[in-house]
This record gives structure tokens, sequence and C-alpha cells, in this order.
């Protein structure tokens, strides 16, 4: 959904002097059609990952001063923002997730269909591993997390096997992890929905690098930092992040007048317009191309007025 994305993004990037941040830069690939689409632009990028930013920095090179790579989680925006003493941005672009570096490389432990340590951070350099997850926890805590971050159904049945076989060995490898979830399911269970340990997987994801809670503070920073005029796109794959995403642009469209106002006072009015009628989808064509964006959710808002003082 690329495309839609720079189109939605262009009426506030074509402008002079337009910024725009990146949020999940990745290996690049938005930014580069960012900075050749809108040859005025500066951009900053945003990722966790050191890797992402080495191999997205090589890729960006020759595009010079105009971008700026910072190795930040997306929720401290306004630090970096501040930092580069940018007060205001006409752009900004999230592409949630998990990249497809990350999924392709084994040793990071995000993919079910290939063995590696269970890592799943996306910053190796900070914070608790998949694997301490798993062998740490107490089974209620891993309970929630598998039915509120994986909507997984069988999260006990799941949960009391890991918790049998944790105590003979710690788990420290994926494929004994996707072995045990086969295992526990009933057949049905096993028939519908692909491989079953995606949504186990899933959950692990967010909880290691607190997927939600970081994205329930960028989504609302993201929003403060546009100028009037200024758009944010948000790329989601699974209904937690987009009903986060769907809830702060319905927020901010909003009308919060008390009821029976005559005339409703400016502070009350809107600060954001829906620029999609609920979430976009990808193309058959784009899901063809690329599996991985078959579910993926598009939301894009614009910034209308300031905050009331």
């Amino acid at each position: 959904m690329l495309q839609r994305c720079l189109d939605l993004l262009a009426p506030a990037l074509e402008r002079p002097g337009a910024v725009v941040v990146d949020c999940t830069l990745g290996l690049g690939g938005h930014s580069e059609a960012l900075l050749t689409r809108f040859p005025e632009v500066r951009l900053i990028g945003l990722d966790r990952d050191k890797e992402a930013l080495r191999l997205s920095g090589e890729r960006l090179a020759p595009f010079g001063e105009r971008a700026t790579l910072v190795h930040a989680v997306y929720d401290e925006l306004p630090e970096v923002l501040e930092r580069l003493r940018v007060p205001r941005v006409q752009g900004v672009l999230f592409d949630l997730g998990v990249s497809s570096m990350q999924l392709d490389e084994a040793d990071r432990g995000f993919a079910y269909a290939q063995d590696a340590p269970l890592d799943m951070r996306m910053d190796q350099t900070t914070g608790m591993s998949a694997a301490e997850v798993l062998n740490t926890y107490p089974a209620g805590e891993l309970v929630r997390i598998l039915r509120a971050y994986g909507e997984e159904k069988q999260a006990k049945r799941i949960v009391g096997a890991i918790v049998r076989e944790r105590e003979k060995e710690p788990f420290d490898n994926s494929a004994r992890l996707v072995e045990l979830i086969r295992d526990s399911l009933p057949q049905a269970a096993k028939r519908t929905g692909g491989n079953p340990a995606k949504r186990t997987f899933q959950a692990l994801r967010i909880e290691v690098n607190g997927e939600l809670s970081v994205l329930e503070r960028a989504i609302p920073a993201a929003v403060r930092a546009l100028a009037v005029g200024g758009r944010v796109a948000v790329l989601s794959y699974h209904s937690l992040e987009d009903r986060l995403v769907k809830q702060v642009f319905a927020a901010g469209a909003a009308n919060t007048a008390p009821p029976g106002l005559p005339v409703v006072p400016e502070r009350y009015q809107p600060r954001l317009k829906l620029l999609t009628r609920g979430a976009e989808l990808p193309t058959e064509e784009e899901i063809a191309e690329n599996r991985r964006a078959a579910p993926a959710r598009l939301r894009g808002a614009e910034r209308i007025r300031e905050d009331a003082e």
C-alpha cells in the first residue's frame, strides 16, 4: 500500500520546507519512496533496530543531508523532534509490526517457520527476550498475554504445556515451542487460521517489545507533532493495533462540546479530519505481489486546527 500512503501524505509534503517522519524506518523502502517522490522534503527516520538503521543508512546515503536517521522507539518522537529543533512536521508515517528483515533473519527468532533462538527483541541491546518471558512469567500472566495480544482461544491449554515443559528444561529455541503448541491443540483448532503457532508468536513479540503500550503513546504524540494541514498515515497488521489507531483518530475528529450548545466554540471542534473511510485494505494485486501485505489496514488523518489553549 506504499503508493496509497504517498498519495495520502502528498498534499502536506508538497509544501515548501516540509518535514516528514518515518517512525518505522526498517530497511528504508518507504523513506526512499518519500524522498524520491517529494524532492524538497526533509525526512527524519526512526528505528529501534540498530541493524535496520545501518542498512537503511546505506540505502538512503544518496539523499545526503535530506535524511536524518535516529536510533529511537517511535513513542520517543517528541524528544527526537525537540533534540533536532523541529517544532512541527507536515507528515508522519507508521508501518507497524515486524519488518521483513526481522522475519527473514533466522537468528532473530520472530518467524515460527524456522528454528532460531527465542529472542524477538527489535532492539537486541535491551529488554527481556521471548525465552525469558516464557521461562519466568507466572502462568496466569502468560495466559493473559496470549489472550490479549494473540487472541488465542486455547491460551490456558498452551500455557499449561509450557509450564510443564519449562520445569523439565527452559525454552531457548523456536522449534521446540512450535512443536509444543501443535501437540497442545485439539485437531479442530489446527485446521483453521494457518500455522497454529502464529498467535502465540505474535503475543510474545508484542509483549517483548511493549508494542501496544508504545503505540498508545506514539499515535497521540504524532498527532500533536503535526502542523495544521499536516497528515499522518498508519499501516496496521492486526486488529489490536488498528483499534488503537481508530480510537485516537476518532477522538480527534469528534466534536467534544457539551450537548445543547447553540454555537460550538472552537475549542470543542474537531482537531482532525479523517482521510480514509474506515480502514483501507490492500488490493488483490498487492497481496499477490507480497503475501505479507494481506492483513494490512491503512488509516489516515489531517490536522485541521491547533489544540485549544
